[in-house]
């Protein structure tokens, strides 16, 4: 299946890479696709409660730090922290109406 799907290392998981029309491919091929999505998909709330966790550490030396530089950095780790939470989340819910109606149609 590693030709659906390519790793996203700013993610830090596989997302599908379809190289023609969904509708192209074969029921059985796209019921593999989905099966696969889906056991990805089911990893991304864990993903994002790493990143979470990140972020929480990251908030706690923030509100101790004296140094404006670093402050600057710690801010700027925390957004990027985010951004991937927020993401994750896109992914996560734009394939989650698409996978259930293609799997059980």
């Amino acid at each position: 299946m590693d030709e659906y799907f390519a790793y996203d290392p700013r993610l830090k998981i596989n997302l599908p890479r379809l190289n023609k029309n969904w509708d192209m491919y074969s029921v059985s091929i796209q019921n593999r696709i989905l099966t696969d999505w889906e056991k990805i998909r089911g990893g991304i709330p864990d993903r994002i409660a790493e990143l979470e966790d990140e972020i929480n550490l990251k908030q706690h030396a923030l509100n101790h730090e004296e140094n404006f530089k670093r402050s600057c950095q710690l801010n700027e780790e925390i957004s990027e922290l985010a951004s991937i939470i927020n993401d994750l989340w896109i992914w996560f819910r734009l394939t989650q109406n698409i996978s259930s109606t293609k799997i059980h149609s």
